[in-house]
């Protein structure tokens, strides 16, 4: 799918995504459901997140975590209250050069989280951050330094990491694990 450059494309593949990545989900067998993800036979996989999501629930509040992040972001950044901070996208701790150590707390963080808790939280954020990408125009979430809290990108690139990529990197992540266990 490419990647969305305008608001109507980033709701529309979000949206698809995020029922694709459900469908998928309420498809597994339980055996599928069961099995730890393991993709240590594949040298290819070197990135952390193939070692770090053990299951669907690591992935599901792996995505409700950042959109979190993203909800927070612009929220704050667009706040009228003068004595409101801008923030960074991401936590003050982390860096683009060390996010992976926050994916790594997020992942700890949840490991008691129940799978349809995380399912549950997962859609809540899910239409929250869809609610939230309708009110803003197509200019000013695609035009790049519409806002200056965004830096040097515009505002949809960040909906759409959040949203539409995040659920494709989701889905073939939980595809590659049912097609192992197949």
């Amino acid at each position: 799918m490419p990647r969305a450059r305008s608001k109507e494309d980033l709701l529309k593949f979000s949206a698809e995504n995020y029922y694709k990545l459900l469908e998928m989900i309420s498809q597994m067998t339980g055996n599928q459901m069961n099995t730890p993800f393991d993709f240590s036979d594949d040298a290819k996989k070197t990135e952390a997140h193939w070692q770090r999501d053990k299951n669907v629930r690591d992935v599901l509040v792996h995505l409700y975590e950042w959109q979190l992040l993203l909800l927070k972001f612009v929220e704050n950044n667009m706040s009228e209250d003068k004595n409101v901070p801008t923030i960074s996208f991401l936590p003050p701790d982390y860096s683009w050069k060390t996010y992976g150590e926050m994916n790594v707390m997020i992942w700890k963080r949840h490991q008691n989280t129940p799978f349809e808790t995380a399912k549950h939280l997962l859609d809540e954020t899910h239409k929250k951050v869809m609610a939230l990408a309708e009110t803003f125009s197509n200019e000013q979430l695609f035009t790049k330094k519409y806002y200056p809290w965004t830096g040097t990108t515009d505002l949809g690139a960040y909906f759409v990491s959040t949203l539409s990529s995040h659920y494709e990197w989701a889905i073939k992540k939980i595809k590659l694990h049912c097609k192992k266990i197949n």
